[in-house]
């Protein structure tokens, strides 16, 4: 068995025994993220059945995945970093899931663009949580306003994401933005990566975005 297949299995037995010890129902799907990393190194958990898959790069998604995902339409692919307008329009040939909605601007051109190529694509919107400057990310008093636009212009908007602040714990943002979330009666959550997936997942997020703990450290 490839190492990065076992990762994925250790993953996903972590999850499941930490959950079942707390005795909490949730069953995440799990984001492979292969930003920066080679086809090659993504080929066996795409051979053992993974169809997750996260990049923060339109240009890196579009050489690496195009003819990929042509052979295999199962694969989602997940746009999990900062998408710029004038990107929007590429990103949406090769991506089926945008977890950085983060303005009405961008999610203005996400409808513009997709109605163009009649394709509907999913949408987080990515809150601030830890209210920090140099993040990207809506306030959480903007939630409101942010979802109500991205319906009325027609987004399928199926959650919110965060990334919490990095060296503190996160579990008190986890459980806000799982708040947050059924507030608005969203039924996914995408929060949680390689240093606190167990956590997020405890918390109910139902996509994790998990990189190191699956492919290792990059380079």
């Amino acid at each position: 068995m490839h190492n990065t297949v076992k990762n994925l299995l250790d993953v996903k037995n972590n999850i499941k025994i930490h959950l079942n010890k707390l005795n909490i129902d949730n069953n995440p799907k799990i984001i492979a993220v292969s930003k920066t990393f080679k086809i090659d190194k993504i080929l066996p958990l795409i051979e053992y059945g993974h169809n997750h898959y996260g990049e923060n790069k339109v240009q890196e998604a579009l050489e690496k995945w195009t003819e990929v995902k042509k052979k295999n339409s199962k694969i989602r692919l997940h746009m999990i970093g900062k998408l710029q307008t004038n990107k929007v329009k590429f990103a949406l040939q090769i991506f089926d899931y945008i977890h950085s909605v983060d303005s009405e601007k961008l999610a203005k051109k996400i409808a513009d663009e997709q109605n163009k190529i009649n394709k509907k694509i999913k949408v987080f919107l990515q809150v601030n949580i830890g209210d920090e400057n140099q993040k990207s990310g809506i306030n959480k008093n903007q939630i409101d306003q942010l979802v109500s636009f991205s319906k009325e212009i027609g987004l399928n908007v199926i959650g919110l994401m965060c990334i919490p602040p990095i060296n503190v714990d996160p579990e008190g943002y986890f459980i806000e933005m799982n708040k947050l979330n059924k507030d608005q009666g969203f039924a996914e959550l995408s929060m949680g990566m390689s240093s606190d997936y167990l956590m997020a997942a405890k918390n109910l997020s139902t996509y994790v975005r998990v990189g190191s703990s699956i492919f290792g450290q990059r380079s």
